[in-house]
């Protein structure tokens, strides 16, 4: 399945099925993350009810610290 994810289009693995799988794919599980997917915001209660498509655009946005 391909998707457009942060702007680059991607193909991910048929079990990458909801928006929890791409973060635990990506590492990100365990992050502060802000989830969109074709412009609407995933609120993370809904993350493992949220099924990709093919053609889906995902934004994926995580804060980094710094100083």
């Amino acid at each position: 399945m391909e998707i457009r994810l942060n702007g680059k289009n991607i193909d991910i693995s048929s079990e990458t099925c909801t928006i929890q799988d791409l973060l635990n794919e990506y590492q990100l599980e365990n992050r502060i993350v802000i989830v969109e997917v074709n412009k609407e915001i995933i609120y993370k209660e809904q993350y493992s009810l949220t099924h990709l498509s093919n053609g889906d655009s995902v934004e994926l946005i995580h804060f980094v610290g710094g100083g």
